[in-house]
Order: structure tokens, then sequence, then C-alpha cells
């Protein structure tokens, strides 16, 4: 009874432990674990950097897009292929736009195992896009886009992202349950059902084909009020001819025609005239057309699933360029992605704000000093006069002294 026990207990700690499918800080020997695609001879270079302002030089270490307006396509694969069958699936990673970026792309994409890493690019397959998008102010969104039946879906809602120059971690949460949560450094910033919020499946219900409005039904909410009447006095015409004006001395009606006097506005004219509205008592409400199970449903308990995880990509395209991406995880343990990302992203991020606020206040200080420095030498130069000016005073200065000495 204590070994069946034991080994209860052994096989309990194995399923409780969680799994970490992939983990890159970045750290020495990164470039022989990621790809370069060839796929375009001119693709941007990711270089190791910490950016300008960090909390930890070494451990704030990414990777950083160094070229502008360039396509990047970069890629890892994992030691094992998995699939998230009945597991929870967390893809996790921390983005630094630190150059206030304008247009580009912060997301990453999950690829199969049988992807060419040497030919990845924009059209190669892949099982789930996530990550934050911007292009000018009318796109600053977290794309979430899932690849089901060989169609790219992307999800309903608008999740926005930060735009900001500071390290920002995301996470996405995808359950075996069909639900989902996305995460803003370590806050749900949304989450719900994935049937629901991207169009995987064919509607549930569709309108009844053989339902029609019937003709006598009333949608008016009001109606003109038959006892209103339009007074006598109302017809009024819109333009009338000027009272004040007078056919000109010289006109001559046979050679100019019968004169006629210009047309005014008419200050009686009232506009078209309306009855009055009254409550329709007809009044049936707005017609619903009603709705019936679709044939062509089909349910799937298993949205969520991928048979084949085998290599995450940086696949991007950047107009300005410097955005640091690092720490990256897939597991499928939700508290172990939250407390990786704490310390991480969680661990640096004070420190890093106080160094970039140090940073603008120097740069400020900077400033001040130098237009303070340049309204000093532009008083000095008004004290100074030009050269004409010293030779006028000098000789305006000699005329003095020889009206001086004629008058002695």
């Amino acid at each position: 009874m204590l070994a069946i026990a034991v080994l209860c207990c052994l096989a309990v700690s194995a399923i409780a432990d969680p799994a970490v499918y992939f983990q890159e800080d970045f750290s020495d020997g990164w470039e022989d674990r990621w790809v370069q695609s060839e796929h375009k001879a001119d693709l941007g270079k990711f270089v190791l950097s910490h950016g300008k302002f960090y909390g930890d030089a070494e451990k704030d270490n990414g990777i950083q897009t160094s070229q502008d307006a360039r396509f990047y396509a970069l890629s890892a694969k994992f030691d094992k292929p998995f699939s998230n069958e009945g597991k929870t699936f967390v893809v996790q990673f921390t983005v630094k736009h630190e150059q206030s970026i304008d247009c580009g792309g912060g997301y990453v994409k999950i690829f199969p195992s049988d992807v060419d890493q040497k030919d990845m690019h924009g059209e190669s397959p892949y099982n789930i896009m996530f990550g934050p998008d911007i292009c000018g102010p009318g796109t600053k969104k977290v794309h979430v886009i899932f690849t089901y039946k060989g169609k790219n879906l992307l999800i309903k809602k608008d999740i926005r992202c930060k735009d900001d120059v500071f390290t920002h971690l995301y996470t996405l949460i995808v359950r075996p349950d069909n639900t989902y949560e996305v995460k803003i450094d370590n806050k749900k910033v949304e989450s719900g059902s994935l049937e629901e919020d991207w169009d995987f499946l064919q509607p549930k219900t569709i309108k009844d084909p053989n339902a029609k409005k019937p003709e006598d039904y009333d949608e008016r909410e009001t109606i003109d009020d038959p006892e209103d009447v339009k007074p006598e006095e109302w017809d009024q015409p819109e333009h009338i001819a000027d009272p004040d004006a007078k056919k000109p001395d010289d006109w001559d009606d046979e050679m100019d025609g019968e004169w006629e006097p210009p047309m005014v506005d008419n200050p009686e004219y009232k506009g078209e005239w309306k009855p009055k509205q009254i409550p329709n008592p007809s009044y049936q409400g707005k017609w619903v057309h009603p709705e019936i199970d679709n044939p062509d449903y089909e349910a799937d308990d298993s949205l969520y699933k991928y048979a084949d995880f085998g290599v995450i990509g940086f696949d991007l395209w950047q107009v300005k360029a410097g955005t640091i991406f690092d720490n990256v995880l897939l597991t499928d343990d939700e508290a172990l992605a939250e407390k990786v990302g704490e310390e991480t992203w969680g661990a640096s991020k004070d420190a890093e704000k106080a160094m970039k606020d140090a940073q603008d206040e120097e740069e400020k200080a900077a400033r001040e000093e130098e237009e303070k420095r340049r309204k000093e030498e532009e008083g000095d130069d008004e004290d100074e006069l030009p050269m004409e000016d010293m030779e006028d005073l000098e000789d305006d200065e000699d005329m003095e002294e020889e009206q001086e000495h004629d008058e002695l």
C-alpha cells in the first residue's frame, strides 16, 4: 500500500510540474539558437542591446531591430515539437519601443515544426500570431490571430496596446475549455470565448429564409395628425418681385423686351408645410427577422488545439527601427508565466523609468543651459556697435572737438 501511495504522489507531482516548451533571454550564444531568414537579401538585422535606458545592463539585453524601413525574419526551433491538446498554452514576451515607433510590428508567430526557417517570410503558414502592432494614430492594437482550417482568423475585439517608450510584458493564455485571456504587464486586459470572439465556426443560428415581414406590418412610431390642417395663409411663394425695383429710364421695351423686376426672397414664405406628428396607434414595433438553427453549424470543442508547435519567429515590418524583444516564454502554466514576468519585466520596470526620467532631466537642463548661453551671446552682440557705426562715432567726436576749438 505504501508503494502504491508513493507512486500516486509521484504521478501527481509529475502532472503538476509545469512544462517549459521554450525560453529565451538572449544571453550568450543566442545567435546559435536563432536562424536568420534568407528569403530576401535586404532583410533587417537584429542586434543585442539593452537600449538607451534600462534596469539591469546585463539582464535587460534583448534583440533590437537596427535598420529603418526593413522587413525582419528571425526564428528559433524548439528542442522538441509539442501539442497543446488538453493543456493550457501560454505565450509571453517583452517589447520595448524606445524609438517612439510610428509604424511597425511587435508581435511573434508560432509556427508548425515543418516551416522552412531559412525561407521564412510573411506568407509562411503559422498557428498563432500574438503581440502589439502600431501604425499611425489609427492602429495601436494587440493582434491575436489563430489559424483554423487554413484561414487566419483575427479577433473581433479591439485590444489596445501600449504605445510609450518603456518595456511591456505581453501574455496570451489559451485554455483547453476554448477560452482565452490577454494580459499586459501581468494585468488582464481582455478575455472570453474563442468561438464568440473569432469566426472559427459558422453561426449557430441564421435568419429564416422563409420568413418575410407581413405587408401590413406597421413599423411607424408616429404618423401625421389627421386633424392638423394647413392654414390658408401658409401658401406663399418663396420668391417675389422686388417691390422697390423700378424700370430704368433708358429701358427700351422694343429693343430690350418687356421689363420684369428682379426677384427677391419673400419674407412671408414659411417653407413646406408638414402636419404635426402623433403616436401611431397601430405601431407594432420594429420587425425582427426570426432565426432558425443553422444547418451548417458544427460544434468544435477543440478550437484551442494545435497538433504541432515547433518554431517561434519574429516576422515584422518596421519603418523606424529600435524595438527590443526579450524574455520569451512558452509554457503550460499560467502561474509560472506570471512569476517569470515579475522576475524579469517587473524587476526592471521601475529602474528603467528612473533612468529615463534622469536622462530627460539632464537633456532638459542641457537645453536650458544652451538657450541661456545663446541669449547671453546675443546680448553681448547688441552691446557691440558695428565697425561702420564706430567710424561714424569717431567722426562725430572729431567734429565736436573742431567746433570747440573754433569757439575758443
